[in-house]
């Protein structure tokens, strides 16, 4: 049986994401979390009709009242189960290719769920794929509300308030997912002239060389005509990354570093602090201090920054991938969000998008390598620890390193940031070396 990940379910399309584990899945989210109602959105993916069928007969044979949104943004179902106190349901398999597809949840409220909740799920599943299938609770209504992503869709544009996207030239990669449609339409709305790639989906072409884990289109698309900026989606819209008018990505650390000191400008910036995780660039943190603006740490994932965010009464976080929270705005990463608040800096302040992030922070180069390990990946970084010690020394106050055991598979990441790239690529390489050397 397929287990909670940090996302909720994933898994290969009706293999091991079989409709009769969506549904009994359904069941079991209905008995846990006792909804009254459940709003559902999907992304794009060929499956996505069969397992929404699934899903939401699921829920109704337990009496729920079931609301489809159709195709819509991983946060339009976040913000509906917020607006109305219903759960929340999205499939959708992010950014993996069309192949993959998942299930996550939001509890009544549009928050994520706990541990406890999660593990709760997880038994109540077994019970109802294990043993003999139990007669269902009730049978509650499944229909299809539109309204509802209205809904969603006017309240991105009312968070800029009375601002206006006038005139400003716009490209929009949309990954062929989720905001293929809604996304070119906000914009739009906003005033802007919006280009549009990527958006003709087909059931298979989610992700496919395109939207936010190949920006590279995108970034010629923009120098080639003219553009202000660009903006690329993944498959769910959850997430969004940036290209300034020279061609250059803009990543989610540098769209937060542009959010943060945008809003201490206008005096929105509750509590002076941001959240980010482990993986945020050391010019990030540089950039934050010379702000005064102080930076939270938080692990790897965006439940963490999440529960740092509520902790400390915080508004903005995020991760490297895009994925940016403006929790008094939603609560959730939201790509579109995310995009409207960035374009309404540059307008706004009549700064080009190249400026703003070139005064926000500058980008140490940072290498990434994923090293497989025969064993617990903890272990095998513990074992490393002197060599790691000794490579931090050497790159002084001017570099980073950071070991991460991965949380999915046997896999020890090794990260290494430096003055030049050509240090960061040595040092790395020296590391999952060490890594790679451990039995």
């Amino acid at each position: 049986m397929l287990k909670f990940g940090t996302d909720g379910v994933r898994g290969v399309a009706l293999t091991e994401l079989t409709p009769e584990l969506v549904s009994a899945l359904g069941r079991a989210a209905a008995l846990v979390l006792q909804p009254s109602a459940c709003v559902i959105a999907r992304d794009t993916r060929e499956s996505g009709p069969v397992l929404e069928e699934a899903l939401a007969g699921g829920l109704a044979a337990e009496g729920v009242e079931v609301r489809r949104l159709g195709v819509a943004p991983t946060p339009a179902a976040a913000w509906v189960s917020a607006a109305d106190d219903v759960l929340g349901a999205v499939i959708s398999a992010s950014h993996n290719p069309y192949q993959d597809n998942g299930v996550k949840l939001f509890a009544p409220g549009g928050r994520k769920l706990s541990d406890p909740e999660e593990e709760a799920l997880e038994a109540e599943l077994r019970r109802l794929l294990d043993g003999p299938v139990p007669e269902g609770g009730g049978q509650g209504a499944v229909g299809d509300d539109p309204a509802d992503l209205e809904r969603w869709m006017q309240a991105v544009i009312a968070s800029v308030g009375d601002d206006r996207l006038d005139g400003l030239h716009v490209v929009v990669d949309c990954a062929n997912g989720a905001a293929s449609t809604v996304g070119p339409a906000v914009l739009r709305a906003l005033g802007a002239e919006v280009d549009v790639l990527h958006a003709s989906p087909d059931g298979r072409n989610i992700n496919a060389g395109c939207g936010s884990t190949h920006p590279g289109e995108l970034q010629r698309a923009v120098v080639s005509r003219g553009a202000a900026a660009g903006i690329a989606f993944d498959g769910d819209a959850d997430r969004a990354l940036a290209v300034d008018a020279h061609g250059r990505l803009v990543d989610g650390d540098q769209i937060i570093a542009i959010a943060a000191i945008d809003r201490l400008r206008r005096g929105t910036l509750t509590g002076g602090a941001v959240v980010v995780t482990v993986m945020a660039n050391l010019g990030f943190r540089r950039g934050m201090e010379a702000h005064g603006i102080e930076v939270v740490e938080v692990p790897v994932g965006d439940r963490h920054v999440l529960a740092a965010l509520e902790e400390r009464g915080l508004v903005l976080g995020g991760e490297q991938s895009g994925h940016v929270i403006h929790r008094d705005l939603a609560t959730t990463g939201d790509g579109l969000l995310t995009a409207v608040q960035l374009l309404d800096t540059v307008a706004s302040t009549g700064r080009s998008l190249a400026e703003l992030a070139d005064a926000a922070m500058t980008r140490l180069p940072q290498v990434l390598r994923n090293v497989r390990v025969a064993r617990a990946g903890a272990e095998v970084a513990a074992e490393v620890a002197d060599e790691v010690a000794a490579a931090a020394e050497e790159l002084g106050a001017d570099g980073r390193v950071l070991l991460r055991p991965s949380g999915t598979e046997p896999v020890v990441r090794v990260m290494v940031e430096a003055t030049t790239l050509d240090q960061a690529e040595r040092t790395a390489e020296r590391l999952a070396a060490a890594v790679a050397a451990r039995p």
